[in-house]
């Protein structure tokens, strides 16, 4: 059976790290992006979540403020939370910017 020495330990460490950076979430703006593009951008955020967004915005139009979200059925202030550096309303800013 072969040792793990600290350099591989290491090097697999800083894989992981690496491909849950991967993972993190993107800028998207909700106004205008699709379900898909929502479910893969957003964290705690998947496709029927997504298409929620994207039907309330529907209906009622495009968000305002990003705490407008909670009204979304399946979205919390949570969910908000986690994402809000990365939730646009336009391409120009992000909305978070105060």
């Amino acid at each position: 059976m072969k040792s793990i020495t600290i350099k591989s330990l290491a090097t697999l460490l800083a894989m992981g790290l690496f491909s849950v950076w991967a993972w993190a979430a993107q800028p998207v703006n909700v106004n205008t992006a699709n379900a898909e593009e929502i479910a893969e951008s957003l964290k705690g955020v998947g496709q029927s979540k997504a298409e929620a967004i994207v039907s309330y915005r529907g209906e009622h139009g495009e968000f305002k403020h990003i705490d407008e979200l909670v009204n979304v059925k399946g979205i919390g202030i949570r969910t908000v939370d986690i994402n809000r550096e990365y939730i646009q309303l336009d391409n120009s800013k992000l909305a978070a910017s105060k």
